[in-house]
């Protein structure tokens, strides 16, 4: 998975090149860094405004640290910093496989660390798209989540994997049986653990940072946002959007996608 538009599809191309624009606009506060985690190297693009806060943008399966950039506008508006992450396995981080957050949740970590350690951050919010979200949501659950690392933003968190793949195969026209069942048994052996009985809805109970929930009513892949946000004990917002397929809620609604994390982050995160 390398750094270009990973769709050949309108929106996605528009939100790849308004990506680029915000990071050619930001270009004087950019700067390539990377770390070790798990014994890859992995890479990201620190956009350094000065601030002591700072988000974690984690883009979905198939996307790097530019696309991530289209999300970043309305955390610099906020007074954060923005780290964009080229998730293991893409962009120029290393890696082969992706085990849908069950192991990159410790990479998360290890940049929160670095952010903390190395670039004086006080403050740490994560903002994961699609599986971004599920891998967000496991590093603030983790035992050793840091307390600098304060919440997260979950654009279309999915129950399980379990639940996308279906929805995937039945848009495609593809049977569920036995394909799901033969996906989710793979990726439990690279990722060591069940995909199935990890998923979001089955250790979003552990949460006790703020969390702030996006939905769209035409996303068919993440469909039970009531769900999840119903069996979250932590400090919580849920808000729908009317329109934008899956991960493309914000190109369809930006000022207020945007005014959404920022009364997120003044009313639950800022100290």
């Amino acid at each position: 998975m390398g750094r270009e538009v990973s769709w050949d599809e309108p929106e996605q191309k528009r939100m790849f090149a308004e990506g680029k624009e915000w990071g050619d606009e930001n270009e004087k506060y950019r700067k390539s860094v990377d770390i070790t985690s798990d014994r890859f190297k992995l890479v990201a693009e620190y956009f350094d405004f000065g601030y002591k806060k700072a988000v974690i943008v984690i883009p979905g399966r198939m996307e790097s640290g530019t696309y991530s950039y289209y999300f970043s506008d309305p955390y610099k508006q906020a007074g954060y910093n923005v780290l964009a992450i080229d998730n293991r396995s893409h962009g120029l981080s290393e890696g082969r496989y992706n085990t849908i957050g069950l192991k990159e949740y410790r990479d998360i970590i290890n940049w929160a660390k670095y952010l903390h350690d190395l670039e004086g951050i006080e403050q740490v919010v994560i903002h994961g798209i699609c599986i971004g979200s599920a891998t967000g949501l496991y590093a603030c659950i983790a035992e050793d989540s840091p307390d600098y690392i304060k919440g997260l933003v979950a654009d279309g968190m999915y129950l399980d994997f379990h639940e996308s793949l279906d929805a995937h195969l039945v848009e495609r026209h593809k049977p569920k049986f036995p394909f799901t069942m033969e996906i989710m048994g793979m990726m439990s052996i690279v990722a060591g653990k069940s995909a199935k009985k990890n998923g979001p809805i089955r250790v979003i109970h552990k949460l006790t940072k703020p969390i702030l929930f996006i939905y769209s009513k035409e996303d068919t892949y993440s469909t039970h946002g009531e769900l999840l946000y119903d069996t979250c004990n932590a400090p919580k917002r849920l808000v729908w959007f009317d329109h934008g397929v899956h991960s493309h809620v914000r190109i369809n609604a930006p000022e207020k996608y945007d005014a959404t994390i920022q009364e997120f982050l003044k009313d639950y995160i800022n100290e």
